[in-house]
């Protein structure tokens, strides 16, 4: 089925949840918006994959803007090393002389790194890929289940990244928030939790969407790169080395790896004034949204005890016997 076969008779005959504000539908396991459902078998119907494409792919609220601003920059750091001197690299933007030409200052990495269900594929008609020039940059929050099989069986590159599981409700509730009235207020946090861990979610269940990457990065370690968001803030600097090795672009000296995390790191991104100022224009949310706290451990300051232990509990039963651990 593509997507000239989508239809509103086809959404009557699948499951519906309430999320929200938005009506979610499970369509092979997974729930989506309907618009993403479209725009996924237009994806499938029409995505060719070549063997050096890369593809990030991640859940929702897991370090997905973060990973785009790094392996974007990554790719570009040649150009970006051509525009330094010799000089030790500034620390602001105020100081740096060549910040100006650094493509994140114009743009959010959004504009730069699509994702392909809810950028790329949603447009009437959709860009034609096909014309880009190599490497293709893609990120997508599909599970590995409803990827085009040509991304699956080319050499082209996955790099996937998650986060704890309570980190990521909190971000996603801190996320949705904004696009509520004041009127409306935020959404009931036991509401947003109890959809949650019953797997409805976008894009999920979360543990099913983990564990599919998981699994196929077994398989083939040197196709699938598995990154957890509290190692890249625990280390970034060996994160990133090993991000850029799997890209194929390594670094050169240690200023190159520095300027890299420099240009990507929250605290730089958030006070960009695109980032402080700018909208969305594919969903409608100021681009400080995706720019908070970046802290691990934020569930903290949010989440009762209760909800904690649950959540914990939930945590190792989908993990058993996996040999993936998540921070709880």
């Amino acid at each position: 089925m593509d997507s000239s076969d989508f239809t509103e008779s086809m959404l009557d005959q699948l499951p519906m949840e309430r999320f929200w504000d938005f009506s979610l539908y499970k369509w092979d396991g997974f729930w989506y918006r309907s618009y993403h459902i479209q725009a996924t078998m237009a994806l499938r119907s029409q995505y060719i994959a070549r063997d050096d494409d890369i593809i990030l792919a991640s859940p929702m609220k897991t370090g997905t803007t973060w990973l785009k601003a790094l392996c974007f920059s990554i790719l570009q750091k040649d150009e970006n090393a051509a525009r330094l001197d010799e000089q030790t690299l500034a620390k602001t933007e105020e100081d740096d002389p060549h910040h100006r030409r650094d493509p994140l200052v114009d743009n959010h990495p959004a504009v730069y790194v699509q994702t392909l269900e809810i950028q790329v594929f949603t447009a009437k008609p959709p860009p034609d890929v096909s014309a880009m020039k190599s490497p293709r940059l893609f990120h997508t929050h599909l599970p590995y289940t409803a990827l085009p099989d040509s991304i699956k069986t080319s050499n082209c590159k996955l790099v996937y990244i998650t986060r704890n599981p309570k980190d990521t409700l909190v971000s996603m509730w801190h996320f949705f928030n904004k696009l509520r009235t004041p009127e409306q207020g935020p959404y009931p946090f036991e509401q947003a939790f109890e959809s949650f861990i019953n797997g409805v979610s976008h894009f999920g269940p979360f543990f099913d969407h983990v564990l599919q990457y998981w699994n196929q990065s077994l398989k083939s370690p040197n196709k699938i790169l598995f990154l957890k968001y509290e190692d890249l803030k625990k280390d970034p600097k060996g994160e990133v080395k090993k991000l850029a090795s799997f890209l194929g672009k390594p670094f050169n000296n240690e200023k190159e790896v520095e300027d890299v995390i420099w240009r990507c790191s929250l605290e730089r991104l958030k006070n960009l004034e695109v980032n402080k100022n700018g909208i969305d224009p594919w969903v409608g949310m100021p681009n400080s949204a995706f720019f908070r706290s970046g802290i691990v451990g934020d569930w903290k300051n949010i989440m009762s005890k209760e909800m904690s232990e649950r959540l914990d509990q939930i945590t190792m039963q989908k993990l058993k016997d996996s040999g993936l651990h998540l921070e709880i």
